[in-house]
Formats: structure tokens, sequence, C-alpha cells
């Protein structure tokens, strides 16, 4: 509701993609790949792994509080680094309170900024 607010388009898996349950990786990843450059949002720790990084989509843990998540998603899309598709492809990056970090595609450093 609160994405809707700030006039973000989203779509929930397990409601508008996807089935009810989808949790783990080995369901969410092939379904990525199945959309047209998405950016996935997620609480789930385990998809902030350098291996995960494609160039078909971007993958964002969120490792803030559930209740933060639409304001984070909000800042994150909004920051002059991440605001275009083409800018988060092939990345997966963690935002937190105090700012960002992330794996690209064909680089073995992680990345970091601060808000």
């Amino acid at each position: 509701m609160r994405l809707r607010e700030f006039k973000i388009h989203s779509r929930q898996i397990g409601f508008d993609l996807g089935w009810r349950g989808m949790k783990d990786k080995n369901d969410v990843i092939p379904l990525l790949h199945r959309l047209k450059r998405p950016t996935f949002f997620t609480r789930d720790a385990d998809f902030y792994k350098t291996d995960l990084c494609q160039m078909a989509y971007c993958l964002v843990f969120l490792d803030i509080p559930a209740d933060e998540a639409a304001e984070y998603t909000r800042r994150l899309l909004r920051h002059s680094s991440f605001r275009a598709q083409a800018k988060r492809m092939g990345k997966v990056i963690r935002v937190r309170s105090t700012g960002v970090s992330w794996w690209e595609i064909h680089d073995k450093s992680e990345h970091a900024l601060s808000w």
C-alpha cells in the first residue's frame, strides 16, 4: 500500500506473480529470468550473494525493519546511482539505514556508499 502511495509500481510474489509459498532462491530466480529486467526487493539475506549477479535482473536485500521497507525502497530508487533500471541490472544490493552496499557482475569487490 505504501509503495502505491509513493507511485512505485510493484508486483508481489505469491499474489501477482508466481505462486503462494514461493520463498527460496530455487523458485524465485527462475521466475526473475522470465520477467523483463525486474528489480526484486526482499528481506531474505540469502539473496545477498555475489554469485547471484546476473544482467537479467537486480536483487535488493532490505536489511532494515519491515515497517521501513517502503521508505527505503523509495530511497534506493531515487538515488542517482540506482535511479535508472539500466544502472541496477547486474547488481545484488543490500540496503541498510546507514547506506548501500552491492556486488556487480564481473566484479569481485563489494562497493558501498552512505546515504
